[in-house]
């Protein structure tokens, strides 16, 4: 078995904080008074999202807040006209001002917890420089490099893989070819970290690489809502502080 000399990492719900964004989603609307479920939030984080992609020369200016602020300034739009009635009643009713207190609410309370788990993740990297080559590999909108320019992290990758910029998403293996290509690495080499089976672990397994599952729902099968399989992943692990402790 080849000695593992290379690391990639997932982005969101892996090195931003310790949850998928739908269920910090979740937490923030809850927290800002709003009482939804996550299977009705499904469905306007779902919509937000798909516009995010489709808006990357927009969004590719955007630090962390204004990108959550976009994205829950469409949720929030999508919930007032086809969220369930209780609340799209309220959010109807509260007018431009109240919609974007609520807005604001959510957006704060999202970016304070990101901003947390980016300052930890940095912790962790710090212990793995020098170590490993690494890189990050992500379904984002197109402004991957900013974000990790803003929180400090972006000097510890040698490649970002952001599918918005290179037109390919996980879980379709070409986007971690992207990556591997970039930091001059083989798959075999290779270990990826990150909070979904299905997408992190299930693609990169295939090409060859190490894969490591951070499952942070003991009920999550994948982290994301999406199919998986435990033979996926050849670790499992709890936080990302365990990645510095992991033996190759």
């Amino acid at each position: 078995m080849a000695t593992i000399t290379s690391l990639l990492f997932d982005f969101g719900g892996t090195l931003d904080g310790p949850a998928h964004w739908l269920d910090r989603f979740l937490s923030s609307y809850r927290a800002a008074g709003i009482e939804i479920s996550r299977t009705e939030l499904d469905l306007a984080f779902e919509h937000a999202t798909r516009i995010g992609y489709g808006a990357t020369r927009i969004v590719a200016r955007f630090g962390m807040t204004d990108l959550v602020r976009f994205l829950v300034g469409h949720q929030f739009e999508f919930l007032r006209k086809s969220g369930p009635d209780p609340l799209a009643a309220l959010l109807n009713d509260s007018g431009a001002a109240g919609l974007h207190r609520y807005v604001e609410r959510v957006t704060n309370s999202f970016v304070r917890e990101t901003s947390a788990g980016l300052a930890h993740s940095r912790d962790v990297l710090g212990m793995l420089e020098g170590r490993f080559k690494m890189g990050v590999v992500s379904n984002f909108y197109g402004n991957l490099d900013g974000i990790l320019a803003e929180a400090k992290l972006d000097r510890f990758f040698d490649a970002v893989a952001d599918s918005s910029r290179v037109g390919i998403f996980k879980p379709e293996a070409g986007i971690f070819e992207v990556a591997l290509k970039k930091m001059r690495c083989a798959p075999e080499s290779t270990a990826m970290i990150g909070d979904s089976l299905a997408k992190d672990c299930a693609p990169a397994h295939k090409l060859g690489m190490r894969t490591v599952w951070l499952r942070t729902d003991p009920q999550s099968q994948c982290g994301n809502g999406a199919g998986g399989r435990d033979t996926a992943a050849d670790l499992t692990i709890r936080s990302i502080d365990e990645v510095a402790q992991i033996q190759w």
